[in-house]
């Protein structure tokens, strides 16, 4: 059985790296134990469809949905306005609008994609007019997508919550730190690479038009702004689970879609359903494979083996988390966000809990790690949306996306990873 589970993990990472559709590369790996193995077929597919009626799940459909919605519904372009009215008019302050908008709707939507989905229809055109070279615009708008994933609520929280059996509020609260600390990284990057650009500025007005003006763009963007209070009051404050929340946040974007900003349609509330469906049908089909094959490596002690093989090179509490890191790093790149939590959370964690690193602050380590590869190539999905809704070519994004990634976001993954007060202020706050 042990010979088994070494050639299902070399089949499943043969098959990730060139690129099969993910539901298959679990499957393709649980064929092989199940195969070579003798592993009881139906005890581990009811294990994995028993699973799948757990009610936490159904927070990602819902928040999936919600973000969908939101994306239509005309909620960023009230939000770009507000933020705008108070920094818009220094160097670079447009790109700080950017940043700190998605950082908004991450708060909302819990997702990667809809940042620059919601956001960079407006934004990249406006800061290409105003001087900014489209690639760059492009790419911080993408970079700060990212944010989604780390400012709660966030779909990869709740699916480490649910894998590793860890409080999902409190998943959600330790990658809130580093979210923070990294909105005000690529904010200040923005600010210096911003000196070399020719950019055209707003002319400056009155103090009395600036107040005149942030009241008119506040009260448009109250309701956008109460959206994340509701949400993450909701759950902070005891009145809603995280399912109960998402169901909140899909019903809350509906008459804030159709009646206040009245950027949903039926035909787009009808093209956000559908993707919704057809992104959560992939991920939950996604999930029960992976599930299995988890099922079935713990039923091997395959994370003890890997424990035990890792300590047979070192011991060293540093090295180790450095090594961590870039394994982290390196599947980013190659699988999505889920998959990443999915397939390396359960390996991992009895060796972060080897060297006295907790489920909660694995968390925001494995949470900054897989959001990173959103950006990193070849995987890189949200890089590449931003090409798209950016009309520009890969040349012109790839290197001011990845001065960014250097610049303000590694030093943020290894303060996370050897800082743990970063990740874990938050959740003593609350008690966990």
């Amino acid at each position: 059985m042990e010979f088994a589970a070494f050639i299902s993990l070399i089949v499943l990472c043969v098959m990730l790296t060139f690129g099969t559709p993910l539901p298959y590369c679990f499957g393709g790996g649980l064929m092989v134990m199940v195969l070579l193995g003798g592993a009881a077929m139906k005890g581990t597919m009811l294990f994995g469809f028993t699973q799948l009626s757990n009610p936490v799940l159904l927070c990602i459909p819902l928040f999936v949905f919600a973000g969908s919605l939101m994306s239509e519904s005309g909620i960023a372009g009230a939000l770009l306005r507000f933020v705008n009215v108070f920094v818009g008019r220094i160097r670079g302050g447009l790109g700080v609008v950017a940043t700190v908008s998605c950082a908004i709707i991450g708060a909302i939507s819990g997702s990667g994609l809809t940042g620059i989905a919601a956001t960079g229809p407006i934004l990249i055109p406006e800061m290409a007019a105003k001087g900014y070279p489209r690639g760059y615009a492009a790419a911080l708008v993408a970079n700060s997508s990212i944010l989604g994933l780390l400012i709660p609520p966030s779909v990869t929280m709740i699916v480490y919550g649910w894998v590793t059996d860890t409080s999902i509020l409190a998943c959600f609260l330790a990658t809130l730190g580093p979210g923070l600390l990294i909105t005000l990284t690529f904010s200040v990057t923005n600010l210096v690479m911003c000196r070399k650009f020719p950019l055209v500025l707003d002319p400056p007005q009155s103090f009395r038009e600036t107040v005149r003006e942030g009241i008119s763009a506040t009260y448009v963007a109250i309701p956008a702004l109460i959206f994340p209070v509701i949400i993450l009051g909701g759950i902070y404050g005891g009145i809603m689970t995280p399912t109960e929340a998402a169901a909140v946040a899909a019903l809350y974007s509906l008459p804030i879609g159709f009646l206040i900003y009245k950027g949903l349609t039926v035909e787009s509330f009808v093209k956000a359903a559908k993707e919704s469906a057809t992104a959560v049908g992939s991920i939950m089909i996604m999930i029960v494979f992976s599930l299995m094959l988890s099922q079935l490596y713990t039923m091997e002690d395959i994370p003890q083996a890997i424990v035990e093989l890792i300590f047979q090179v070192t011991r060293n509490k540093v090295l180790l988390l450095i090594l961590v890191n870039l394994l982290l790093f390196f599947v980013g790149m190659i699988v999505n966000d889920v998959t990443s939590i999915i397939l390396t959370a359960p390996l991992l964690l009895p060796l972060m809990q080897a060297i006295g690193v907790g489920p909660i602050h694995f968390a925001a380590i494995i949470g900054v790690n897989t959001a990173m590869g959103g950006v990193t190539p070849p995987y890189a999905s949200i890089l590449y949306l931003g090409m798209r809704v950016g009309k520009v070519q890969f040349s012109e994004i790839v290197k001011p996306a990845m001065i960014l990634i250097l610049v303000a976001y590694v030093p943020v993954v290894f303060l996370t990873a050897f800082w743990p007060d970063l990740a874990l202020f938050f959740p003593r706050l609350f008690g966990y």
